[in-house]
């Protein structure tokens, strides 16, 4: 859940994550809690900065990194192979923009050019420790969250709970929401701080995050796609629809978000190339036949059915 969120820390600091969305209006940012960084537990730093290359190291030009995947559909995450050899599959330990994580090295090693940033490295190969611990957190996640719904109904809160994620050694504890309104959560993270002992953060996210955290059935009778394979969203438009010819109906071209479905950019390109040549409905033409309009075009068969001046309907070929 990285797309379409605003961060609310206990320490009173905000980020926006990536935005995405169709362009459309989300809920407003929250206000940040304000004076609890005395209250934290835990220390804000995860672990200590990436130690120094080992001497007689690679040029920091070329440099050996795998990708990382830290969620089902989440989006990969390179990382410095550390001098170890990690292949596709592997369970690994690294620090996520998270904290502490449990990820699996979905792509090979291989040579990133003059990357932008410092990448992390990896701090080890996941242990049985690790993977037991990870299981149990998945534990701690469902109590962390039914807390958390019972307190938001006792302080009234016009807030709805998602999820609930805990980093590998649970010092930070992410809760996800959606509102339609600003909500002033003091008092929701002095609860929750005070019961579970580690730095707490608020997330706000959009309707589209929410289906993609929770999952479902979409029209097509099938999982939603941003459950199944989608690790980002892209923008989509009632434009796209139109180019597909189909019809313009809202509740047949929603998805259970409410949103425009994202499959509608699958094939959006597709029917841009297949158009390319191709007249628009509406245009006016001269055929050896005679002048007439066209009303409607078939972009698989390349051919356009034009209305002549007579009343006659013909079809045209396009190469």
């Amino acid at each position: 859940m990285q797309e379409d969120s605003t961060q609310n820390t206990a320490d009173g600091t905000q980020n926006a994550g990536d935005a995405v969305s169709e362009k459309q209006p989300e809920a407003a940012d929250n206000l940040p809690p304000d004076n609890l960084a005395a209250e934290k537990p835990a220390a804000d730093n995860l672990l200590p900065d990436n130690p120094p290359p080992a001497e007689g190291g690679e040029s920091r030009k070329h440099i050996n990194a795998v990708g990382v995947r830290f969620k089902s559909c989440g989006k990969p995450t390179f990382f410095e192979v550390n001098g170890v050899e990690f292949s596709p599959g592997t369970r690994i330990v690294a620090e996520s923009e998270m904290g502490l994580n449990l990820g699996v090295v979905i792509k090979a090693k291989h040579i990133i050019e003059k990357p932008e940033q410092q990448l992390k490295k990896i701090l080890r190969t996941a242990t049985e420790e690790d993977i037991a611990n990870d299981k149990n957190n998945r534990t701690f996640e469902n109590e962390a969250r039914v807390f958390c719904i019972e307190k938001v109904k006792d302080h009234n809160l016009a807030m709805k709970v998602i999820a609930t994620e805990s980093t590998l050694d649970r010092k930070r504890l992410i809760f996800y929401f959606t509102a339609d309104e600003r909500i002033d959560f003091r008092e929701l993270v002095r609860d929750l701080a005070g019961r579970f002992k580690t730095r707490i953060e608020m997330r706000q996210i959009g309707v589209r995050d929410e289906v993609k955290c929770i999952g479902g059935i979409g029209v097509c009778g099938r999982q939603t796609c941003c459950t199944l394979f989608l690790t980002s969203f892209e923008p989509v438009s009632i434009r796209m629809a139109k180019k597909q010819e189909l019809a313009l109906n809202p509740s047949k071209l929603s998805g259970i978000c409410g949103r425009l479905m994202c499959c509608l950019s699958f094939e959006y390109e597709t029917y841009k190339m297949l158009a390319k040549g191709l007249p628009k409905e509406g245009d006016k033409v001269t055929l050896q036949q005679g002048k007439g309009e066209i009303i409607s075009v078939n972009v698989f068969k390349r051919t356009a059915a034009v209305k002549l001046e007579d009343g006659t309907i013909v079809e045209n070929k396009y190469k």
